[in-house]
C-alpha cells in the first residue's frame, strides 16, 4: 500500500491526497476504511491503494497510519 497526507477535503465528501509526486490523488469517503470522512483532518497521514476511476486515478481502501 502507498502512503501519502491528506492534502484538502471539502464539503461534498471528497479529497486529496500529496503522493510526494507531482500528481495529487483524488480519493471519495466511500473508499475509506476504520474511519470515518468527519473523523479525517488535513495534514494526516494515511495509506491506499491506487485505483482507477471514471476521471482517472483514485486511491482507494483508504484507511490512517
Amino acid at each position: 500500500m502507498a502512503e501519502g497526507t491528506i492534502k484538502r477535503l471539502t464539503d461534498k465528501g471528497f479529497g486529496f491526497i500529496d503522493t510526494g509526486t507531482s500528481q495529487d490523488m483524488f480519493f471519495h469517503m466511500s473508499s475509506l476504511e476504520g474511519v470515518t470522512y468527519d473523523e479525517l483532518q488535513e495534514g494526516q497521514r494515511v495509506s491506499y491503494t491506487e485505483g482507477s476511476g471514471p476521471k482517472g486515478p483514485r486511491a482507494e481502501n483508504v484507511r490512517p497510519v
